[in-house]
């Protein structure tokens, strides 16, 4: 008696790789967003680190240093007006919040939601 060979069919390999190849696609157009995150974070840290040296914080020279910082990194998202420099009780605290968009298939779209809050001590 002949034995039928096993293994994956044509079916198979499209089931399989179909799926595949739409989480590969997410995350190519998710992964430049962290990238930029990343930066924004530095440039953040950064700004906080240089207005700890000083005496008193000024909340606009620290707009004025992560403004300074987005333009050197080429950072477009997010701009200075959504960084929020304020004083929360007896400490400076730099907030940015912002979302970004990916769009992934015609009406479908992939929302990134970042808040990010750094403490001037």
């Amino acid at each position: 008696m002949r034995k039928r060979q096993a293994g994956i069919t044509f079916i198979g390999w499209v089931v399989l790789l179909i799926p595949m190849a739409i989480v590969l696609y997410m995350a190519i157009r998710l992964i430049p967003i962290y990238l930029n995150h990343v930066k924004v974070a530095n440039a953040v840290e950064q700004a906080a680190q240089e207005a700890r040296t000083e005496t008193s914080v000024n909340p606009g020279a620290v707009r004025t240093s992560i403004s300074r910082r987005f333009n050197v990194e080429g950072i477009e998202t997010p701009s200075v007006d959504q960084i929020r420099v304020a004083r929360d009780g007896s400490e400076w605290v730099i907030e940015v919040n912002y979302e970004q968009v990916a769009p992934l298939f015609a009406d479908i779209n992939l929302l990134v939601t970042f808040d990010r809050r750094v403490v001037i001590q």
